[in-house]
This record gives C-alpha cells, sequence and structure tokens, in this order.
C-alpha cells in the first residue's frame, strides 16, 4: 500500500515505534542506529529537545534528590536482575535409598509404600527432562541453559535434631545402627507404620541435613534463588518423642529451627504443607510459635485418615502466642481435586500468606495426593502442584524450598516433582481444565473462615455471631420461619402439633412435627421428612449481616401439602431442625454436630412410627423425603419388621447433594426388590452418582433412581410436581387426576349459573382447574383470562361458579362460568 507519509520533524511531533503487518503477524521495523537518532534530534526545535533529555548542565548534583542518589547507588550496587538470574537449587544424596525393608516381599508390587525407588524416580526424571546435569543419567533433550545447582547434603547434628526431638528418641534412633536384624524386626512392631534397617539412622540425618542446607542455601540468597530438596525418610509425621508414618526426624521442623538460629534475617517462616495426610509433626513443633505459620492441606474424614484422631480438624488453631498461627484445611473425604486445592488457596492459603507476610516459605511436598496415589485417592494433577507452587513464589521475595515428604506411586511423584521444579526454575505453569470447586471444598473452606477470621484481618465475612452470645432476646431464623409454617398451616388447614415425649429431643422438635386431624382414620396417610426451608439472600461482604429486604424463604413444598388436603390424604409434617436445643454445640465440629443431629432424626422417626403411624387405621403410608431428611425414612424401613411395616405403600425422595442411601437387608432378603417396586427417588443432574466415570451401575438397594435435570431442592420439587403428584394418587389407589376440555372463562364480570351443584375452584399455575378439588389456588393470570379444565365426577362433568383472584392488576375479580368433562 502506497501512503505519503510525513516525517514527525515535519510536523514538530516525535515519530513513534512503528510496525508492519505481514502475513497477519506483527513485525517490529528496523530500529534507528544511535547515529539516525541524534540526526533527527538535532532537528527538532529546542523547546522540544529539551523535553527528551533526563538531564542538563544546568543541573547541580549536589541539589540531586535523596530517592535520586539511592536509584543510582542500587544500580550500581545489584545486578540487573538478581532473583531471575540465580539458579534454582537441588538437593539429593543416593545414601538416603540405603533405608530399606530388612525382608522385602518377593514381589515388587508389594513393597512398602515409603519405598527407596521414590528419590531415584524423581531425580532421574529432573536428569532426562534436561533440569540436572549427570552422566548418569543422559536426558533426552538438550540440558537447559541454567540447569539445577546441586546443593551440598550432609548429617545433622545432634543439636540441630534436638531443637525439635527430645534426646531419648535421638538416642534411640541412633541405637538402631547397631543392632540385629531380629531386634530391629522386632522393634518395629511396637511403632507405627515404621520399618528399621542399620542404614535407617544415617538415611534420617542425611534427609534432615539436607533440608537444612536447601534452606541455608536459599536463605543467604547468594547461589541459589529457591531450592528443592529430593529426600527421604519423610518427616512430618514425626513427633518430639517418637518416630511414626513412615517419618524418624522432622525434616522440615528442624531445618526450620536452625535457620531461625543461623540467620537472623529469617525471623518469620511460612510452612506449607500439600501432603494428603496432616503434618501432626510440624503442628505440634510450632503449635504456640508466632514467627512460624503452618497451614496444612490433609484428607481428614473426620478424624478416620491417617493420623486419626482430632488434631487436625479446623479447631486446633495454636495456643497462647501462637493462636492462629496453626491452619487445618480438613478435607472431609477423599477424592478431591485440582479445583479443590485452587480453592483453598485462593481463598485461604495466599490470603494469609500476603498478610503474614514471611521471610522464607518451605514446602512439606508430600505428593500423595496427586492422581494416581492410591494411598492418597485425590485427583491432584502435576499442573496443579505447579499453579501452587508458582503462588508460593509471590511471598518472601521468592525465597521458597520444597522438601519431599510423601508421595508412593513413582510416576506421579515423579511427574509432579518435575512440574514444580519447573515452575521454580522459571518456568509459567502449565493451564489447569478444572476449575470449579466442588461443594465439599467450598464447605470446609468457608468452615475454616469462619474459625479463622477473627485472626486474619484478611479473611472475609466476619463472624459476627459472637456480637449476639451475650444478648438473651435473640431467635434462630429457622425457629421464626417454622413458627409462620405452623400458622399458616392451622389457619389453612387445622393442622396440629404432634408432641415428641423425649427428654433429650423433646424441645428440638417443638412446633417440627404437624399432622391434619384425620392423620389417625382409615385414608392414605403421606409423612413428609424435610430439611428446613431455602434462604436466599445477599450478605454484607466485610460484615456478613444479612440485609432482611434481599432474602426469601423458597417453600415449595406447601404446594405438595395443600395438595394431598386436598385430595383426602392425612398429612403428618416433619421439619428436620439443623440446630438441636441443648444437644448442639455452636462451637462444635461439623462431624460432631452432624452425628448428634442423625441420632436425633432417627430418635424422632421411630418416636412417630411406633407411637403415631403404627397404631392408627390407615392402610396406606406413603413417605415422602427431602434431602438429609430422607435418612429418617430409611431408618424406618431398616428397623422395622415386617409385619409392622406391612402399611408401607411408597417412598418418595428428593436428593440434591446428600449421599444416597441404601436399604438394608437384614431382616427380609426380598425387601430390597419391594421397596425398589415401591420407591421414586430423583437426584440432582450434579450428584456424583451420575459421574461420567462411573463404572458400575446403581445397585437397586438405592431404590428407582431417576435422573433429575435440574439442582437444588426447590427447583427440583417445584420441576417435577405433576409426575410426584401422579405417582402418590398411584400408590394410594385414588383416580388419577385426567386433563380434560374444558370451556373457557371469560373473566370480565358475572356470568350466568350453569347446572349442578354451586363448587369453589381457582386457578392452578397453568390456569388448569381440577374439579375433584374443592379449592385450587390461582398462581398465574393473564389479564382475568383464563382455561379451565377438570375431571368430571359424573358424564357431562360438573359446573358452578368460580371465585377468583386476579393479582395482575392487585384487583379481585367474580367470575362465573362451567366446567365441561367427557367423563
Amino acid at each position: 500500500m502506497d501512503t505519503d507519509m510525513t516525517d514527525a520533524t515535519d510536523s514538530g511531533g516525535i515519530s513513534p515505534p512503528q510496525t508492519g503487518i505481514s502475513n497477519g503477524r506483527a513485525s517490529i521495523l528496523p530500529t534507528p542506529t544511535p547515529l539516525q537518532a541524534t540526526s533527527r534530534e538535532s532537528s527538532l526545535p529546542a523547546k522540544i529537545k529539551d523535553q527528551l533529555i533526563l538531564e542538563s548542565s544546568s543541573d547541580d548534583d549536589d541539589d540531586e534528590s535523596s530517592d535520586a542518589s539511592e536509584l543510582r547507588r542500587e544500580l550500581v550496587r545489584r545486578p540487573p536482575l538478581p532473583y531471575s538470574s540465580l539458579p534454582t537449587g537441588l538437593c539429593y544424596d543416593a545414601r538416603m535409598r540405603y533405608h530399606t525393608e530388612l525382608n522385602p516381599p518377593a514381589q515388587r508390587s508389594d513393597y512398602h509404600p515409603e519405598d527407596p525407588r521414590r528419590i531415584l524416580a524423581i531425580y532421574r526424571t529432573l536428569c532426562l527432562a534436561g533440569l540436572a546435569d549427570d552422566p548418569t543419567f543422559k536426558p533426552k533433550t538438550m540440558l537447559v541453559t541454567n540447569p539445577l545447582r546441586r546443593i551440598s547434603t550432609r548429617h545433622a547434628t545432634r543439636a540441630e535434631i534436638v531443637l525439635v526431638h527430645d534426646e531419648h528418641h535421638f538416642e534411640s534412633l541412633k541405637e538402631t545402627a547397631g543392632m540385629s536384624d531380629d531386634k530391629l524386626l522386632t522393634l518395629e512392631k511396637d511403632f507405627d507404620s515404621i520399618y528399621y534397617n542399620q542404614s535407617t539412622y544415617n538415611a534420617a540425618l542425611l534427609a534432615a541435613g539436607s533440608a537444612i542446607e536447601a534452606t541455608l542455601a536459599v536463605a543467604d540468597g547468594t547461589d541459589v534463588k529457591n531450592a528443592i530438596a529430593v529426600i527421604r525418610p519423610p518427616g512430618h509425621h514425626a513427633e518430639c518423642n517418637q518416630s511414626m508414618g513412615f517419618c524418624h526426624f522432622d525434616n522440615v521442623a528442624v531445618a526450620a529451627q536452625v535457620i531461625r538460629r543461623r540467620m537472623p534475617s529469617i525471623r518469620k517462616i511460612l510452612i506449607l504443607d500439600w501432603d494428603v495426610h496432616h503434618g501432626n509433626g510440624i503442628q505440634q513443633a510450632f503449635y504456640d510459635d508466632p514467627n512460624v505459620l503452618y497451614i496444612s492441606i490433609h484428607v481428614h474424614e473426620g478424624g478416620h485418615f491417617y493420623p486419626t484422631g482430632d488434631y487436625g480438624n479446623h479447631l486446633h488453631c495454636g495456643i497462647g502466642a501462637g493462636i492462629g498461627k496453626n491452619i487445618n484445611i480438613p478435607w472431609p473425604c477423599k477424592g478431591m481435586g485440582d479445583a479443590d486445592y485452587l480453592y483453598a488457596f485462593q481463598n485461604i492459603v495466599m490470603p494469609i500468606a500476603f498478610d503474614f507476610n514471611p521471610d522464607l516459605v518451605i514446602v512439606a511436598a508430600g505428593f500423595d495426593a496427586a492422581r494416581g496415589d492410591q494411598l492418597g485417592g485425590c485427583f491432584v494433577t502435576p499442573e496443579c502442584y505447579a499453579h501452587m507452587t508458582h503462588m508460593l513464589m509471590s511471598v518472601a521475595g521468592g525465597k521458597i524450598v520444597a522438601c519431599l515428604e510423601g508421595g508412593y506411586n513413582l510416576d506421579s511423584i515423579s511427574l509432579s516433582a518435575l512440574a514444580v521444579t519447573k515452575t521454580l526454575m522459571g518456568e509459567p505453569p502449565p493451564r489447569v481444565p478444572a476449575t470449579a470447586a466442588t461443594r465439599k471444598a467450598v464447605e470446609t473452606v468457608k468452615m475454616v473462615i469462619m474459625h479463622q477470621q477473627k485472626y486474619w484481618r484478611c479473611l472475609f465475612p466476619k463472624d459476627l455471631s459472637k456480637d449476639f452470645e451475650d444478648i438473651l432476646e435473640t431467635e434462630k431464623l429457622h425457629d421464626i420461619i417454622r413458627d409462620y409454617q405452623r400458622n399458616l398451616l392451622f389457619k389453612k388447614h387445622r393442622m396440629i402439633n404432634l408432641h415428641v415425649y423425649r427428654s433429650t429431643i423433646s424441645r428440638s422438635f417443638e412446633n417440627q412435627i404437624l399432622a391434619t386431624r384425620n392423620y389417625h382414620e382409615e385414608v392414605p396417610l403421606l409423612i413428609i421428612f424435610h430439611d428446613p426451608p431455602g434462604i436466599v439472600g445477599r450478605t454484607d461482604p466485610v460484615t456478613g449481616q444479612m440485609d432482611l429486604n434481599e432474602m426469601t424463604v423458597a417453600d415449595t413444598l406447601k404446594n405438595y401439602i395443600s395438595w394431598a388436603i386436598d385430595r383426602g390424604f392425612g398429612v403428618i409434617d416433619v421439619n428436620i431442625p439443623r440446630f438441636l436445643t441443648g444437644i448442639s454445640n455452636p462451637r462444635g465440629s461439623e462431624d460432631e454436630e452432624a452425628m448428634k443431629l442423625r441420632a436425633a432424626t432417627e430418635e424422632v422417626a421411630i418416636y412417630l412410627w411406633e407411637n403415631y403411624v403404627e397404631p392408627n387405621d390407615s392402610k396406606k403410608v406413603i413417605f415422602l423425603g427431602i434431602g438429609d431428611a430422607y435418612r429418617a425414612i430409611l431408618h424406618i424401613l431398616n428397623t422395622r419388621t415386617w409385619d409392622n411395616i406391612s402399611k408401607f405403600s411408597a417412598a418418595v425422595g428428593f436428593i440434591s447433594l446428600s449421599p444416597l442411601r441404601t436399604i438394608s437387608e437384614n431382616f427380609m432378603t426380598d425387601f430390597a426388590r419391594h421397596y425398589y417396586r415401591s420407591s421414586y427417588i430423583l437426584v440432582a443432574r450434579s450428584h456424583p452418582a451420575w459421574d461420567p466415570g462411573r463404572s458400575r451401575k446403581l445397585s437397586k438397594k438405592f431404590g428407582s433412581v431417576k435422573p433429575s435435570p435440574h439442582d437444588g431442592l426447590s427447583r427440583m420439587l417445584w420441576e417435577h410436581r405433576d409426575e410426584v403428584k401422579a405417582y402418590l394418587l398411584e400408590r394410594a389407589g385414588l383416580p388419577a387426576e385426567k386433563v380434560l376440555k374444558g370451556e373457557t372463562i371469560e373473566v370480565a364480570g358475572p356470568g350466568p349459573a350453569l347446572r349442578g351443584t354451586n363448587v369453589e375452584v381457582g386457578f392452578e399455575e397453568r390456569g388448569v382447574a381440577l374439579g375433584l378439588a374443592t379449592r385450587v389456588k390461582a398462581e398465574e393470570r393473564d389479564g382475568g383470562r383464563g382455561r379451565v379444565s377438570g375431571n368430571g365426577s359424573g358424564k357431562g362433568g360438573i359446573g358452578g361458579s368460580l371465585n377468583g383472584n386476579g393479582e395482575e392488576d392487585g384487583d379481585t375479580i367474580m367470575v362465573a362460568g362451567g366446567v365441561v368433562a367427557d367423563d
């Protein structure tokens, strides 16, 4: 393209850098030489030339600002890129492999998980990837320009070890170097998940000493910018006075204690433990230390995952001066993945890391949460480990040391360690496809934040519940909503309260069990167990306070109750509260409170059956369970004998996030089949039951499980109401509701009364009225016009006056018309 281009000098302007487009790609045009640039500037007007010069001959050096002087000195004193120009350090010593089992099994697949090949597999992978220079392992690619720099290894000294462990533990391990095989094999039986040989003591000293040297090298910052220590045996389970969980000396804790004594510039240390097991040894070592922040992300399973007990739960946050400096993020189950770990990092780890502002970061880098590790059972990918490393590099000036802990799948630990090392060397982390955290992860992170927010100004929202603890005039919103429901159901249907006479739960279930007055008669009985209604609203992002004007209660269940009562069902409505008066502890652990609620739910279910259902005259009992409360129905079915459960006609369930539960076959071998034929279980589309990776079909012991295209209990109840109501009628032995042809009713004013008995009828949500009902609520109108259909009670149908409320414009409209049915 030919275009006349005016030189910037002609217009008095400055010519910007120019780019050209070639074949769709941007290309930089040739940069002018210094001679050309000088020639151009000489032709500029003096006014413009003065603006292009940083200094002039008239500037007096004595008048230079202190900031400018400091900048000049800093440029002379430091290299241009003091951090990135340094290599990453590597600590590895083959002698740590000599700690082995005395009597290894014949098959390699049966080796102890803490296999001496673990560190060799990692080191070999780093060499083959061209990151480390070792003639033993010829790289499959070109060696990188700035390869890993080897850091010397050594044995830790006695004085260093006893900074964390007591003298007796040190001496006990030292004695193993001179023991016979028989004595070592006997000794193993006294410890938890430990094996010994004559080289265990030296290997443990090498692992601790290597962690110390790697940490010192990074803290010094002269030779390496960061480092990875490929060491074993691991250490984070080793406690002050004992070996446990494959660990003998606590490598990371020893290194942290030594570095603070050797280098006064390192005052605060962040230890991040992403091993799938809780690092009980590290937590013990620094539990009262205000200058060591320990954060552990681990599987807890309510204290049933190794190391068992409550020491790894979210309530353990330090003592004394160290309060708030111990943070446990305890996953409630295995199976956690990339999105879950990244969610914890973004919402807890990194905000607190920036707030703490450490001088050094040490990662207890266990890779047993990695995909493929059978002990951990989680699905963290190498890409996720790279991202977590990358985020941690943004604090402490990039001073970070990764020390190997667990990880027992040789391929998984090799690839994960490779990803971490590449990131430490400066490679940007690769993409992570999974970004949506699971509900269990979100709940766990929220639980930890609510407990830790009082110690960290960076965590939101703040928990305001303590502000109301000393105020006696408070009520739970759950009780207020239930009181409203009780009054509404009494006013509309004359439902009464059924009392529970049990000392432990009677207060908790006051006003929670409501029944129609015909529940004991010979009519179909619908028993509903449900969670409290959902509340949708907004909270202040800082204070956590709720705005009542922005809150809505989703109580879809009342539609089912009114429908069932209008069709002659007896109804018992059981609301399962989340808080048990006199039993629940607002500060208790989630697992403990869940167990209390489960026990109370099962107790009230059996009490209800034995005292209100079993003695009555109803021949057909249908259960409707919503959410977690469905467990009450299964508890009744699983604990009653066949004679007592003969009333059971059907069970309908709505499951959104709750786990699916099975029927028991303990008392009737064919009852599971009976349950399957008599159940209708709708399960939300995002439920793990529909995981595409699931290899086996759902057992029939779960009932007749059907997928719902919706999520959320309220949405599922509303969208499936027609099919569920039809199923309830079928199981109750009542005639199905037919949608018949009807007349269009003009809602313009009073109309002629048609033949037949006067009937008060309204419109259902889509303008469909059912002739069997005496009253149906209008939910949708179109300017006072609606189409009415209904069941004919006899040939020729029914007719009568229709009273409807036109809520479109707020007016009440009286209409008349008729319903014509074929039969």
